[in-house]
């Protein structure tokens, strides 16, 4: 069997041969670099992971419950489980979207959750992400990678097979597809942070990958330009592309990116489109304060696996208790996403505390506050000693006829022993994850 040190070392030299790179933009400037992997799996037990997809599968059904009822008829706000200025006031919420249903009531169909597991064993939720999750691509590479260099490995060890994601995306594909028209994945282009894996997804889910030229809307219908500029229609629409730069007639008028006209073919029911638009209203950080309520409401059940202890300073109660703890407690900007705007109070000087503490009295709802989770560490390779750091879980959750969960994730790491932040954009790592069949 190959040494830990040499499969890592074969597996990435692979991976760089393949492209299987991140692209980070910062500053103005667009930097790419290899996703390090790293080849001590995490293993997740069976026992364990009964409980994590049935936490995730009601999670996600009771999200995409709350979507349909807040583009509609805002139940959950009429009863005051949720604050009107909530919703309206997220940087997600879509007022075009208002009375829009998505193709089969679904808007969601790839839902990127992340966990993290405590240190006595309880499996957390830290973050939602509804809008267009990326990672999936990476585990299923590394896996197919191992498989060459290593084949023995999966033959000792009773774990599943990860290549089955393609096939779930697909069916979820076929599931909503209108008029049983073409089915695209819509990319913005290479300078994209996740541009290898649009490509690699459509290859393997043997759908065509689009970019914006590459369709036009007539009549309220898209349609994709093939060669000798045939035209054919599209049924459903995975974009990769967020929902700001998507049309610029109906919102970001300067995108280059987006399809002109393509909300107007999404309203009127001609085309679906995976992920739906308006999903940040659902994924905001600080409705995810509010996501256990949602389930109680809409599910009548108690929530499987928990969040985070969160305070919101909108409320005056956890206002007052995130200013007498700032010390204590990580405070996260409700707008950011990819390990920015997290801020430790522990590692604040007086006047940054100072600054905090005006911004919070000022801006209550652009705030949460968290205690902080002291996590697991896992084993990862740093040169040839293994060292323990940080490690989360984004779990993929696929919805159509029902809502499954994919047998793998994205186990992602840091590789700063002081941090907890474990963001590919904050130059973390991955590792595979390996879900035990009994």
């Amino acid at each position: 069997m190959y040494s830990l040190v040499k499969q890592r070392d074969t597996v990435n030299k692979w991976m760089e041969r393949f492209g299987v790179r991140f692209g980070i933009y910062k500053g103005g400037n667009f930097h790419e670099q290899l996703f390090p992997f790293d080849p001590i799996p995490r293993v997740i037990s069976h026992k364990d992971w009964l409980e994590i997809e049935a936490g995730l599968i009601q999670r996600v059904n009771a999200l995409n419950m709350f979507l349909e009822d807040v583009y509609n008829e805002k139940d959950i706000v009429k009863k005051g489980i949720i604050p009107e200025e909530f919703i309206y006031s997220s940087s997600g919420y879509l007022a075009q979207c208002e009375g829009i249903t998505p193709s089969k009531k679904i808007f969601s169909h790839i839902s990127g959750i992340d966990l993290v597991q405590a240190k006595d064993g309880k499996w957390i939720v830290l973050e939602d992400n509804l809008r267009i999750p990326s990672g999936a691509s990476y585990p299923m590479i590394a896996r197919t990678v191992t498989r060459k260099v290593s084949p023995e490995t999966f033959k000792e060890n009773a774990v599943f097979d990860n290549r089955n994601y393609s096939t779930l995306i697909r069916k979820a594909m076929d599931y909503v597809n209108i008029d049983n028209g073409l089915e695209v994945i819509l990319t913005p282009g290479r300078y994209n942070s996740a541009y290898f894996e649009h490509s690699y997804l459509a290859e393997k889910a043997g759908v065509i990958l689009a970019f914006a030229d590459d369709l036009i809307v007539e009549n309220d219908t898209v349609y994709y330009k093939g060669l000798f500029d045939k035209r054919e229609r599209v049924g459903v629409i995975y974009r990769r592309i967020s929902d700001e730069y998507l049309d610029p007639l109906a919102f970001e008028s300067t995108s280059l990116l987006g399809v002109p006209n393509l909300m107007r073919a999404y309203a009127k029911g001609n085309v679906a489109i995976m992920n739906a638009l308006g999903n940040g209203v659902a994924d905001d950080k600080g409705i995810y304060y509010f996501v256990p309520k949602m389930i109680e409401f809409y599910l009548g059940e108690k929530a499987i696996l928990q969040n985070a202890p969160t305070y919101l300073p909108y409320y005056a109660d956890d206002k007052n208790y995130v200013l007498a703890n700032l010390k204590t407690l990580v405070i996260k900007d409700v707008a950011e996403a990819g390990g920015y705007g997290v801020m430790f109070g522990r590692d604040m000087n007086d006047e940054q505390l100072a600054n905090i503490t005006r911004l919070i009295e000022t801006e209550p709802r652009r705030w949460i506050a968290q205690e902080i989770i002291d996590f697991i560490d896992l084993e990862i390779m740093e040169g040839e000693e293994k060292v323990f750091r940080k490690s989360d879980l984004r779990a993929f959750v696929i919805s159509e006829a029902e809502t499954k969960v994919w047998h793998s994730g994205l186990t992602r790491y840091t590789r700063n022993p002081t941090s907890f932040i474990v963001n590919s954009s904050q130059g973390g790592g991955f590792k595979d994850t390996w879900i035990m069949k009994k």
